[in-house]
């Protein structure tokens, strides 16, 4: 029987010594990998029998758990940085940022508070600032890294409301029978998942077949619903199409109106560093709050999403947790991530993406977005010449959404599967409009058109 004791998980022992090396082995020949297979999953049964109990009270010991990880586990996980990746949004970590991840970890740090993790702090906002400067927001524009774009977008959206519930006590106002949030009826389904959690009503905008959300559409919308709308969401990139909103004249009409904007830029504000690109992000820096997620087009792990405030104290005031063991931290102005949004623990999940950017420099990543743009518009046009496949939007970002003509949805189900289960690609059906359609959603640096060209010849 393995000796028990309390310390045996935290001593310097030669067990423990044995079990890092193991590990920081097995890490360093997956991020040197040059052959890593797309991979797929297993049904629950099958990885019960594979697995055996691993969970016992003696411990099955670090070899054979990193064994059945690496020989079971992670093989029925598919690898998102596969350049052929391209279901969802992908995600496509630099190889400094995946190395770092590792470093986070075992340097045993706490992001949520200036008095603990002021090092780590510090080098976040570094990388805010940098986000902040490339969108036009003020010098004063800040907040922190939060767990990804469904947390950012309820954050922002709690401190629009706590504000819009000030504004309305200042005015002596009589708060509405329901708040309300403006925007497209494509915007992204977390918007829709925030109002449930706040219990907020969401005015869905129609848009023209562009899929672009314009400031006569939000006015209406601000007409019909007056001062219950406390936010009007504009989206910079949508996940289905990567889609753009007409942020200037939406800034406009909320400007005038006096309503909070936010732009959710989850997927696609990041590829406003691309020359090629930026010009689509006009407005953007009249936003009162903006998120952009790094684990998605700025190569960082999961999970990561820059949540930023043109005015910070809006953020603070709506989030600060308050409680006696925490005033110590509360009670100062200094710097405190767990001041900015919904949560109070956090890992400093923004290091990862500071280390990246520090080691290579903030223009190859504008060159890595760019190239994802340019790809995404030779294979439209490759798309546009191959007979019986049809665009259904021409790409603005690095989203391409096509047709293949007389197929319904069993049909682009049954590719599909087929793709990931010979190991050519994983590409899901998505659908528009009541139709079924294919989608690429290209972000990796290392997709090929080749790759490209290789899976539409599998719909021939």
């Amino acid at each position: 029987m393995t000796e028990r004791f309390p310390a045996r998980m935290h001593d310097v022992t030669d067990e423990t010594r044995a079990i890092v090396d193991l590990v920081l082995e097995y890490s360093r020949q997956r991020l040197l990998a040059v052959d890593t297979p797309l991979d797929k999953p297993l049904p629950p049964a099958e990885l019960r029998r594979l697995t055996g109990r691993t969970i016992t009270d003696d411990g099955i010991g670090a070899r054979k758990a990193v064994g059945v990880f690496e020989h079971i586990l992670a093989p029925s996980c598919i690898s998102t940085d596969d350049p052929r990746y391209l279901s969802f949004i992908p995600s496509a970590p630099s190889k400094a940022a995946a190395a770092f991840d590792v470093v986070v970890s075992a340097s045993a740090l706490y992001g949520g508070s200036w008095l603990e993790g002021a090092g780590a702090v510090h080098a976040e906002n570094e990388v805010l600032r940098w986000l902040s400067d490339e969108f036009g927001l003020p010098a004063s524009a800040g907040g922190a890294f939060v767990q990804g774009g469904t947390l950012g977008n309820l954050s922002a959206l709690v401190a629009a409301r706590e504000t819009a519930r000030e504004v309305a006590r200042e005015r002596g106002d009589a708060q509405p029978d329901r708040w309300r949030v403006v925007c497209s009826v494509e915007a992204h389904s977390s918007i829709a998942s925030a109002a449930r959690v706040m219990d907020v009503e969401v005015v869905a905008v129609p848009v023209g077949d562009d899929g672009v959300l314009r400031g006569d559409a939000v006015r209406a919308a601000l007409d019909e619903h007056g001062r219950s709308v406390f936010a009007v969401v504009a989206t910079a990139g949508s996940t289905n199409f990567g889609i753009v909103d007409d942020l200037a004249s939406v800034a406009a009409v909320t400007q005038e109106a006096g309503v909070w904007l936010h732009v959710d830029g989850a997927y696609g504000l990041a590829a406003m560093l691309s020359p090629r690109s930026r010009h689509r992000f006009a407005g953007v820096e009249h936003a009162d709050s903006v998120i952009v997620d790094p684990h998605k087009w700025l190569f960082a792990p999961f999970d990561a999403c820059a949540l930023i405030y043109r005015e910070p104290r809006l953020g603070r005031q709506a989030h600060t947790q308050h409680a006696e063991y925490l005033d110590h931290l509360t009670e100062t102005e200094d710097w405190s991530p767990s001041d900015y949004a919904v949560h109070l623990t956090r890992r400093p999940r923004g290091l990862p993406l500071w280390f990246s950017l520090a080691t290579y420099g903030t223009d190859v990543y504008r060159d890595a977005i760019t190239r994802s743009i340019e790809l995404a518009e030779r294979i439209a046009d490759e798309i546009d010449r191959r007979p019986g496949f049809a665009l259904v939007r021409r790409p603005q970002l690095g989203v391409v959404v096509f047709e293949r003509e007389g197929w319904e949805r069993a049909d682009y189900g049954r590719w599909s599967s087929d793709l990931l289960e010979r190991q050519h690609a994983f590409v899901t059906p998505s659908s528009h409009a009541g139709r079924t359609n294919a989608r690429f959603a290209i972000l990796n640096p290392r997709t090929t058109f080749e790759d490209l060209t290789g899976i539409l010849d599998t719909m021939s």
